[in-house]
């Protein structure tokens, strides 16, 4: 049976993201709330972890993951930024935005794009999430709460719990969230591309 924490939204209890912390550091796969509905995550090394996430949302190996990061120093150690990208993510994060970039050697490869060598990374401004990626002191491995033959991101937490119980280890309850799919921006190329618009503002990179 999976665990259930009632986490407050704006001012989550310490002690319970430290539980949460404890799942996560013994190889436990997480549901939690970000600005674009709950994402499902575990710790970049735990590879068993990511293999279920990867059943549970049937997954192929095309598919870009996230790393949900701190602040911009987690996002220049698994991305190559340049000072013109490094600017632009600078001054619009954290917010509702992907961004799609080459990644470094400190990425994973089972994490990667396999056929673009790119990873999706994100600077996320929900306190939960914020919060518990302090307390982990690293990236955690995510990607949007998507099922399968759904096309939008669970945003019910209730409903989480009732759909992937003894499949996941936690489900964070941090409210109804609704949907806010992200706007994705790739860096991959000499010129950011829009590849999607979502709830960020796409006229920074445009």
């Amino acid at each position: 049976m999976s665990q259930f924490f009632y986490i407050h939204p704006d001012n989550p209890q310490a002690r319970l993201i430290s539980q949460s912390v404890e799942i996560l550091n013994k190889g436990g796969v997480v549901v939690y709330p970000t600005d674009s509905g709950y994402a499902i995550g575990c710790r970049l090394e735990e590879k068993n972890a990511l293999e279920r996430i990867c059943r549970i949302r049937k997954l192929d190996s095309n598919h870009n993951f996230t790393l949900m990061c701190r602040d911009l120093s987690e996002i220049s150690n698994y991305a190559h930024v340049d000072n013109t990208v490094f600017r632009l993510i600078k001054n619009n994060t954290p917010g509702n935005y992907t961004f799609i970039l080459k990644a470094t050697k400190e990425v994973p490869r089972r994490l990667m794009n396999e056929k673009r060598k790119t990873i999706g990374l994100r600077v996320p401004s929900n306190p939960i999430a914020r919060d518990l990626l302090e307390a982990v002191g690293e990236p955690l491995m995510s990607t949007s709460l998507i099922l399968p033959g759904d096309d939008f991101t669970q945003s019910d937490p209730e409903e989480i719990r009732d759909l992937l119980d003894k499949q996941v280890d936690l489900v964070i309850h941090g409210g109804y969230i609704g949907q806010k799919p992200t706007t994705v921006i790739d860096f991959t190329d000499d010129t950011p591309v829009v590849a999607r618009v979502g709830t960020g503002d796409p006229t920074p990179f445009e």
